[in-house]
């Protein structure tokens, strides 16, 4: 008897593809709802121009089930989403940093701080949320993922690459754009020019609301 074909079976490049977008918009709902927790008001923490998406989460899930999906032992998922979770938070500011100019959080008012990249407090979050997210969500999330009809996931899996693919792109040459702008460059081609127009400093800062020039 022919066996079933299965979308995205096991750890394949479709099932962590939609993992990372599924944990790019629940990383940017969890950001929005911890600042209103926090501060009363609902501000913007996405990391693209387009949609409620936050690659930093949707990589941080991508991170945990490449290297924490063999780990039974609740202790290790633990400590393992602590180092990921840090280390990839630490390096994410690093490169924004140097890339962009900016900073999307500082941490160096916390207790045992990295560089105000990271902190054990937030550290011991990620931790939290990989023995959360790799024991209870994750076997839900992939059931879910492999139960889309195989054609209508091939499909929307294509469209949905090629509109990240265009979303980041867009989102990362804006971004630089902005850096020459803040440095008082004008446009030296057509392409700056069509950045100036649709991604002006005030629609940027509206969607950035956290990033802070230093």
């Amino acid at each position: 008897m022919k066996q079933k074909e299965v979308f995205a079976k096991d750890i394949c490049f479709k099932k962590i593809f939609w993992l990372f977008m599924i944990g790019s918009f629940l990383g940017c709902i969890f950001e929005m709802i911890n600042h209103f927790i926090h501060y009363g008001n609902l501000v913007s923490r996405s990391g693209l121009i387009y949609g409620p998406f936050n690659p930093v989460y949707g990589f941080g899930v991508v991170i945990f089930v490449l290297f924490l999906s063999k780990i039974k032992s609740p202790i290790l998922l633990f400590l393992g989403g602590m180092l990921l979770g840090g280390g990839f938070e630490y390096m994410c500011s690093l490169i924004q940093e140097k890339v962009f100019g900016t900073i999307s959080w500082d941490y160096s008012h916390q207790f045992f701080n990295i560089g105000g990249r990271t902190s054990l407090k937030y550290m011991l979050i990620w931790g939290v949320l990989a023995l959360i997210f790799m024991k209870f969500i994750y076997p839900i999330l992939s059931n879910l993922i492999e139960k889309i009809p195989i054609n209508i996931g091939n499909v929307l899996t294509l469209i949905l690459i090629v509109f990240m693919i265009i979303n980041i792109i867009i989102s990362i040459i804006a971004c630089l754009r902005q850096s020459e702008r803040s440095l008082g460059k004008d446009p030296s081609n057509k392409v700056e020019v069509f950045l100036d127009k649709h991604y002006p400093d005030e629609r940027l800062n509206r969607i950035f609301e956290n990033h802070v020039k230093v």
